[in-house]
């Protein structure tokens, strides 16, 4: 080793019927949504919070990159879903390729609406250790989680730790991060088959945990891998300091969601889209018109979370306290195009964005994407 320091929604979305009042929760929500960058409204006791300010481009010429995990030295691990090529990324914008994920299979190009390939990238907490990467991708039988050694160059150890996900051309999840608590998390869509997000028996339409080693994680509510179901296509996971975990979730004609995970809970998919009564089932904490959102990546930021939109093209930041979410504000609408991921870059109040204009609904040449810099100023930057 070196001493290196380091949704698709179905047809019927795309003839999207006009949004249907559903209630008092979606009405609040929508008095946020015009905006393009005013204050969100505060909850009871929320500190001073960033606001979101210059972007400039740090790195160009990608193509559909998705997944982008941070290595110890402040460079960060990229993806690119459709190539399975992952690139290092310096925090000047230096790009390095560094090799291929094996075995990963994609369908998704410019003329192919698909949204398989090499998704989710996470980087050991053990690195120092280990130097082990974890990458969520598409194979010929279904999707996998696998684990990687990256020495500072190469990759290389190729190893299998989890498959038998189902996979489809859409709905296949695929956001991959350790929590606070040492686990694996991993996001599994129904891949069009509604059934299996209400069957625990099945990994798909779930949150899974796990272990370093690729075991279902001690503790989890079914004794398997399943840490929350009910999920049509979520695409992704936060944590807030005080360890609560936040999720995106793609919907289908209605509402895209933002949600608090508990463990054990189910969070109505295929019987709810958005909030409903139903016995039994988690209603989300905000909700968006789906031409608004299709939503992605999602980071916690300063008392924020901040959510990237693919087909509402802008970037959302929400407020939390505690266990609830103020009003969402859109900033960039338009600007960048389709926005796929966004993490917040480790000892600095700023974010990494990555576009998604490449892909079949972006229908911008290869290349085309960009790694964006996201300046927050005010605040008390926690």
């Amino acid at each position: 080793m070196s001493n290196l320091t380091i949704p698709r929604r179905t047809t019927s979305r795309r003839q999207l019927r006009a949004v249907m009042a559903v209630g008092v929760m979606v009405a609040s929500m929508l008095v946020g949504f015009a905006g393009t960058g005013s204050s969100a409204t505060s909850l009871p006791g929320n500190h001073a919070r960033s606001e979101p300010a210059a972007v400039r481009t740090l790195s160009t010429g990608w193509t559909v990159p998705w997944g982008l995990s941070w290595l110890p030295d402040g460079s960060a691990l990229i993806g690119e879903r459709d190539s399975a090529k992952l690139f290092r990324l310096t925090r000047d914008g230096e790009k390095t390729f560094i090799g291929t994920v094996p075995e990963a299979t994609a369908r998704g190009s410019l003329t192919v609406d698909a949204n398989d390939g090499v998704l989710g990238i996470a980087v050991s907490p053990c690195w120092e250790e280990d130097h082990y990467i974890y990458v969520m991708h598409t194979a010929e039988e279904g999707n996998r989680i696998a684990r990687m050694t990256y020495d500072g160059s190469t990759l290389g150890d190729y190893t299998v730790l989890l498959d038998g996900i189902q996979k489809d051309v859409w709905h296949n999840g695929g956001r991959l991060k350790f929590g606070p608590d040492g686990y694996l998390y991993a996001t599994t869509g129904d891949a069009q088959n509604r059934v299996l997000a209400q069957d625990k028996d099945s990994l798909n339409g779930k949150i899974l945990r796990m272990t370093a080693d690729g075991k279902p994680a001690p503790g989890n509510p079914f004794d398997s891998y399943v840490y929350s179901y009910g999920h049509r296509n979520p695409q992704g996971l936060a944590w807030d300091p005080q360890g609560r975990l936040w999720e995106s979730e793609v919907g289908e004609n209605t509402h895209d969601e933002l949600n608090l995970i508990e463990p054990g809970n189910n969070y109505g998919w295929p019987a709810c889209e958005g909030s409903c009564t139903n016995d039994g089932m988690t209603n989300p904490k905000a909700v968006w018109p789906t031409s608004q959102a299709s939503p992605s990546g999602i980071v916690y930021a300063d008392g924020d979370l901040y959510m990237a939109a693919m087909r509402g093209k802008r970037l959302w930041r929400i407020p939390v306290d505690g266990a609830e979410a103020g009003t969402p504000v859109a900033h960039y609408q338009g600007q960048y195009g389709r926005l796929r991921t966004v993490e917040k870059v480790p000892g600095r109040n700023t974010l990494w964005v990555l576009t998604t204009n490449t892909d079949f609904n972006g229908r911008q040449p290869a290349g085309s994407d960009q790694v964006l810099e996201v300046e927050l100023t005010g605040g008390d930057s926690r």
